[in-house]
């Protein structure tokens, strides 16, 4: 392995997941990708429920895959997370990041004090006789939240050099594809139970939207509707004809995956109309592309496309990498490829 490595680390709903990368002459290579289950009710809504489950599941992966070391970027997005884009004074950075708990308590939900901040420069702003300001994008989670996460983590041995906003890690291992630099171009990054929705122009954000909805949210719909186990009715979801279910379940089955299909397009699609409604200036949304393991579900991308009247393409964060000896066969490669957004993309951002 040569030159520098970093270590993403996602926590998801269904499982954590994790990308090592090397930085040397090849350009970014995957090193390596390990993702290990977690058991239902270990993270709800993007939030750590059980962190003593979570720091078992930690310890196994990194057992299980064979990472160089322990140090890690790690991933948070829930609905405690605010994002924002906000107009502030000019500061050089340093100073800029030492003066947001004075400057940004008029935009949060939440006292600075319990917040941890963070501000990500879009476009310094300048006209004569007027101050000079900056605007970008404002993210302050919870910080107790966020600890939790942490403490999860550094309980199973591992030393986490950043916490990233999961919206900007998709960004950013998803900038390049399918787009121009002249084009507005949505991402969409489907979990189990957290949807990112970043809208950008060349790999600068223009809209974060973190919804509390996802491919879970199909699978207990089926599994609500047929009375079934959840993993049943995921076999259900993805596969039915080859679940040897009878008819009648069949149809009951397909009736719950367009309903419950059709409310998460249809927050898709009211999330653009927003952006469009309130950044005029910034053009209109031109294409979408979708990634995370809720893409996976047959027939979304003809639902996307229907709902946004927008083409849709299925992104694949692999193209952004060489591939080293990861391990995994093509097969898995191929499994694992939806899922990779977000722990490459934290792992493009951390600084080891």
């Amino acid at each position: 392995m040569a030159g520098r490595t970093t270590i993403g680390l996602d926590v998801g709903t269904s499982g954590v997941r994790a990308a090592e990368l090397s930085f040397g002459k090849r350009g970014v290579t995957l090193e390596k990708f390990g993702q290990v289950a977690l058991p239902e009710g270990v993270v709800r809504d993007g939030e750590v429920a059980d962190p003593a489950q979570l720091t078992h599941a930690v310890k196994q992966l990194w057992a299980a895959t064979g990472f160089s070391h322990k140090k890690v970027a790690l991933g948070i997005a829930n609905q405690r997370v605010v994002v924002r884009q906000v107009e502030l004074p000019w500061l050089p950075a340093k100073e800029l990041r030492e003066a947001l708990p004075y400057q940004v308590q008029d935009f949060l939900p939440m006292p600075v004090d319990q917040a941890v901040l963070d501000f990500h420069p879009v476009e310094d702003l300048t006209s004569p006789g007027q101050p000079r300001m900056v605007r970008g994008m404002l993210v302050a989670a919870v910080r107790s939240v966020v600890l939790t996460n942490v403490n999860a983590v550094q309980r199973a041995g591992l030393s986490v050099t950043g916490v990233d906003l999961t919206s900007f890690a998709v960004l950013r291992s998803m900038a390049e594809q399918g787009a121009a630099d002249s084009d507005v171009v949505a991402l969409v990054d489907i979990g189990a139970k957290v949807t990112n929705i970043v809208v950008h122009r060349a790999g600068v954000p223009l809209l974060v939207r973190i919804l509390l909805l996802g491919g879970q949210d199909v699978t207990d719909a089926v599994a609500d509707a047929v009375g079934l186990p959840s993993a049943q009715a995921e076999a259900l979801k993805q596969m039915p004809q080859a679940t040897g279910r009878p008819h009648d379940e069949l149809v009951t089955a397909g009736r719950a995956i367009d309903d419950s299909a059709a409310v998460f397009v249809d927050e898709v699609r009211s999330s653009l109309d927003y952006f469009s409604s309130t950044n005029g200036g910034a053009g209109s949304v031109q294409r979408l592309v979708v990634t995370g393991g809720g893409s996976r579900l047959s027939g979304l991308v003809e639902r996307l496309e229907a709902a946004t009247r927008l083409p849709v393409s299925v992104g694949n964060a692999l193209q952004s990498v060489e591939l080293g000896r990861t391990g995994l066969s093509d097969e898995q490669l191929s499994f694992v490829q939806p899922l990779v957004a977000v722990p490459v993309g934290l792992a493009l951002g951390a600084d080891r």
